[in-house]
């Protein structure tokens, strides 16, 4: 019984905040529940309408899901519910197997929804929370800018009034829109552009207001005056009151087959979202959050949703921003939020029933904008020009080849870049720091000297089967093109931590060819497990007890004395007066 309250505790992280809960706490968290409720209505329509499906799926992905999220989410200021990437790749996947807007549509993306729950379920119960590194930062800056270029190319159509096909390619989209501009419907473009207009100017003077809700409730007043559809407008029209029914979608096993890459991306996506926005407002206010319990939170959302209609949700950057600003102290405000969406549902649907779908499109294109991040993009190429390149790469497959593949291309891309810096690790060549026993990288310090007959080596890398042919042809190319003959080899190893036996191998071949040549190898600063592996593996006895030592100094001082014993030269004494000069005598006035 006790080890099944500790695993209920450990899965709830409710109960880690709920016993010092107070009053204020929960003045403040419905203050914020009830901002982000507010903001989340017209969002949550919109962004169903993006994902192929009726306004009012939005609002039921904003209610149960919500609900759910408080009991089992570690991030305090996280609200959850529909988001533009989500309905971007559900409507790519999805939008292959049926109509979209359809029963047989709706059916599949609610089954998607279940699917992308279940798989972040078993990824939990698996603690595969690490999956949400392969997702890079270039990987994600990539996806999100050309996700934000798709969004709004997606909306043309709906906000000058044009009927355009549905496609997943910018270009496409652009053209057709381009194709049919004799079809604007003007009335249509009015009422787009100005809520378009009004959405902008709102977030630029007044960002604390609920820009969506203002402008939603203004063009569904502008719309009923106009006649609505009597003008030519698409309205929203009929949406229906009340909770949503409960059941199982009915889908058919070729269906669900066809549905796993899509739900399977859903479930990585959603999470690098939930889990890099936990991060940010973790950090900001000092808790810790467990990548294991957010995939079980957000894939009981999803799988929980998914019984009362629910379409895939995730964590919203707007809405949690907005949440974070209105002070929230706990995940709370995600359940006053769906209260709200509950009564909206009960009560206030019918006065939607005059919203103009290009207020729709307008309210889309603006939050899908603010997925672009320049600064991001300026960031990457300032600091680091290969990670620009795979955000560059990520975005153009995404735009030209599919939401999908550009995913898979950008983590494919991460991986083959780690491998290569993996192969070919920082190797320095250091030098002698006058006055002191340090050795430092010739390249940066310009007080270091190199000692005549000894080659110091750097290795700022764990040496394994990736790196090891790399490591050795360095060596070797470095005790063979030095000004002077080289006769002793020391690698400063402080950095390596790891060692497989394939290094083993070329550490052994480097021997062979050393040997050959009459230079010794040494080695420092080896941490307790690569000296283990070396004993274990006989390298540590064929070099023996003299080679190893934990300061390259003190190596540097046995090979001179030893030389200098070999030759009667005095090296160790020049050594020792340039690691300790003389100091010049003081004059003293009189």
């Amino acid at each position: 019984m006790m080890h099944l309250i500790r695993w209920l505790r450990r899965m709830t992280p409710i109960t880690d905040w709920l016993p010092e809960y107070d009053r204020e706490d929960f003045r403040v968290d419905v203050l914020a529940g009830l901002t982000v409720g507010v903001m989340l209505i017209p969002q949550g329509m919109a962004y169903a309408v993006l994902g192929g499906m009726p306004p009012i799926y939005g609002l039921y992905a904003a209610l149960v899901p919500l609900l759910v999220y408080p009991f089992l989410g570690t991030s305090r200021q996280l609200i959850t519910g529909p988001v533009a990437i989500d309905m971007l790749i559900l409507a790519a996947g999805v939008g292959l197997l049926a109509e979209t807007g359809t029963d047989r549509y709706v059916v599949l993306a609610v089954m998607t929804a279940a699917l992308a729950g279940g798989f972040q379920l078993v990824m939990g119960a698996l603690r595969l929370g690490f999956v949400a590194d392969l997702l890079s930062r270039p990987v994600i800056a990539g996806f999100t800018t050309a996700a934000a270029f798709i969004i709004a190319a997606s909306q043309l159509g709906p906000l000058l009034g044009i009927e355009v096909a549905r496609s997943a390619f910018v270009h496409e989209l652009v053209a057709d829109v381009a194709a049919n501009a004799h079809q604007v419907h003007a009335p249509s473009a009015v009422v787009g552009l100005l809520s378009v207009a009004g959405l902008v100017l709102i977030g630029r003077f007044r960002p604390t207001w609920p820009s969506a809700l203002i402008v939603a409730a203004v063009a569904t007043l502008l719309g009923w005056a106009l006649g609505g559809r009597a003008a030519g407008i698409e309205v929203i029209g009929d949406v229906p009151t009340g909770f949503p029914s409960a059941g199982w979608p009915d889908v058919g096993r070729g269906d669900l087959l066809q549905l796993v890459p899509t739900a399977a991306t859903l479930a990585v996506v959603q999470f690098m979202s939930v889990i890099s926005l936990g991060r940010v407002f973790a950090k900001q206010n000092r808790y810790a959050i467990d990548a294991n319990r957010e995939l079980f939170a957000i894939g009981s959302a999803n799988l929980l949703g998914s019984l009362f209609q629910s379409i895939p949700v995730s964590g919203s950057f707007s809405r949690s921003a907005v949440n974070q600003r209105a002070g929230a102290r706990t995940p709370i405000p995600n359940a006053v939020a769906a209260v709200l969406i509950g009564l909206t549902l009960l009560i206030l649907t019918p006065l939607v029933y005059h919203m103009p779908m290009p207020a729709i499109a307008a309210i889309i294109v603006v939050s899908g904008s603010g997925l672009i991040d320049p600064e991001e993009l300026l960031y990457l190429i300032r600091t680091k020009k290969r990670e620009a390149f795979i955000a560059a790469l990520t975005m153009v497959v995404t735009l030209t080849v599919g939401i999908q593949e550009g995913i898979v291309v950008g983590i494919a891309a991460s991986i083959v870049a780690a491998l290569y810096r993996l192969s070919r690790p920082k190797m320095a060549e250091l030098g002698h720091v006058t006055g002191t026993r340090s050795y430092h990288d010739l390249r940066r310090f310009d007080t270091a000297r190199t000692i005549d007959s000894v080659l110091v080596l750097r290795v700022n890398a764990a040496f394994t089967f990736a790196n090891a042919e790399y490591f050795k042809d360095f060596i070797l190319d470095k005790s063979r093109t030095q000004l002077h003959r080289i006769e002793a080899v020391v690698i400063d190893g402080a950095s390596i931590n790891d060692l497989d036996t394939t290094a083993v191998d070329a550490l052994n071949s480097i021997l062979d060819v050393l040997d050959e040549e009459g230079i010794d190898l040494y080695f420092t600063g080896l941490i307790g497990p690569v000296r283990d592996l070396m004993k274990r593996s006989g390298l540590w006895e064929r070099l023996g007890e003299d080679r190893f030592y934990e300061h390259p100094h003190e190596a540097v001082l046995y090979i001179l004395r030893d030389l200098d014993d070999g030759d009667g030269g005095d090296r160790l004494g020049d050594y020792l007066r340039e690691m300790d000069p003389p100091q010049p005598e003081r004059e003293y006035e009189e």
